[in-house]
């Protein structure tokens, strides 16, 4: 498959990336070079017996997509300078420059 400087421009303004038109020829070369690789990965068979791993609900059990609150180590009461009925107590406004 040959890979022109046309297909790293399209791929390229896909992926939102800015590529200088001097270096599409270089892309263009690499690109090519990784999907021949892809393909050469695509021929390789397995022997006999060995199986592909296969992620799915046969192999992999998922839990149940629920929201819920995440508990928490420390309350916010301990991690909160000032904490009063329920509140975190901050200084007012110019409050400190007071002090």
């Amino acid at each position: 498959m040959t890979i022109g400087a046309s297909e790293v421009r399209h791929v390229a303004r896909l992926a939102e990336l800015a590529v200088a038109e001097e270096d599409l020829p270089l892309l263009a070369t690499q690109l090519e070079a990784i999907v021949e690789f892809v393909a050469q990965l695509a021929e390789v068979s397995l022997p006999e017996g060995v199986g592909t791993v296969a992620v799915g609900p046969a192999q992999l059990t998922l839990r149940d997509d629920v929201v819920a609150p995440i508990p928490m180590v420390r309350g916010p009461a301990a991690m909160a300078p000032a904490f009063v009925d329920g509140f975190f107590v901050v200084p007012k406004l110019g409050g400190m420059a007071e002090e």
